[in-house]
């Protein structure tokens, strides 16, 4: 559950009834001379600062996204969790921030026979300082710089838009920053140039399955023997249409020594609010790669959820 309410701009309120005093204060007092040079936009017109955002409070991160949505993203072994056991795994562990009305975040993760599972959660409220500009405008030159530095492919989006092949790199991958992406020095297979970073301002927060050993080079290993990571024209990193204000979708797999993930990020703007969800498989057998379609099907889910639960 939420936190508290979000509180609409209540700076709204206040700057209409101000400027409905000074209308009528100068509509009273001036001649006809006066009046005219009003309408033609002369002294006694003001500038109105800019609108501020929807969103003056953030909601409790952990608490955001449904707990069916959290249990279907970590599925296990089939095994019997306690109450305290799925409370532990289920409930998240919140991100440290030092002012809740402007960052909060969450972070998941469990481990199974097929691979350790993370996902994370950031949500960024933008406050504009600047009179000249909104807080809107000022969240979305944010998230710009976010689609800029993830390198997505520009061009309208859609849920299955054609995309040119990926192209591959061997050198050091980074995990999205983030949530779960850890490090590996192996090949990067991505659809564009390596990742710079699709969130940009957290410092990652993933780790390797617990018990696989720290990735490290090896020029003689042999790459065209791993199976194919051709991205499908329908999951190849992209700008999306149907979520928020903006969003974008990146999808990047690492092939390291120690083994494999895949790290999946959807990134979306409504209002003031910057919205990071970061969804990635590690694998310690490189012959079973984490399947994009499912991935990116469940984080998309999750955003979708998310959008409706702030704009409630």
């Amino acid at each position: 559950m939420p936190r508290k309410p979000f509180v609409p701009g209540a700076a709204l309120v206040v700057a209409a009834a101000l400027t409905a005093g000074l209308a009528a204060c100068t509509g009273g007092s001036g001649s006809d001379g006066d009046e005219g040079d009003a309408k033609s936009g002369g002294t006694s017109t003001s500038s109105q600062a800019a609108e501020p955002g929807r969103y003056q409070t953030l909601p409790e991160a952990c608490g955001l996204p449904g707990r069916a949505t959290v249990r279907g993203m970590l599925p296990g072994d089939g095994q019997h969790l306690s109450d305290t056991e799925a409370k532990k795994i289920y409930g998240g562990q919140p991100d440290l921030t030092y002012d809740t009305d402007r960052r909060v975040g969450c972070h998941w993760t469990r481990e199974s026979t097929a691979g350790t599972r993370h996902l994370s959660l950031d949500i960024q409220r933008v406050v504009s300082y600047d009179a000249a500009v909104s807080d809107d405008d000022k969240a979305q030159g944010i998230y710009d710089r976010k689609e800029q530095a993830a390198e997505i492919p520009p061009g309208g989006g859609s849920s299955s838009p054609a995309t040119p092949s990926p192209s591959s790199t061997t050198g050091t991958g980074k995990g999205a920053e983030t949530g779960g992406a850890g490090k590996g020095t192996g090949t990067t297979t991505n659809s564009s140039t390596e990742e710079k970073g699709a969130t940009g301002e957290k410092g990652a927060q993933g780790k390797a399955p617990s018990g696989s050993p720290s990735a490290s080079s090896d020029p003689s290993a042999d790459v065209s023997a791993e199976p194919s990571a051709d991205i499908s024209d329908s999951t190849a990193p992209r700008v999306l249409d149907d979520l928020g204000d903006a969003a974008f979708l990146n999808d990047k797999l690492v092939t390291a020594d120690s083994g494999v993930h895949r790290d999946v990020t959807v990134v979306f703007r409504t209002s003031n609010v910057i919205v990071t969800l970061t969804y990635d498989q590690w694998s310690t057998d490189k012959t079973m790669l984490p399947d994009s379609q499912e991935l990116q099907d469940k984080a998309r889910s999750m955003a979708g959820e998310l959008s409706e639960r702030l704009s409630e």
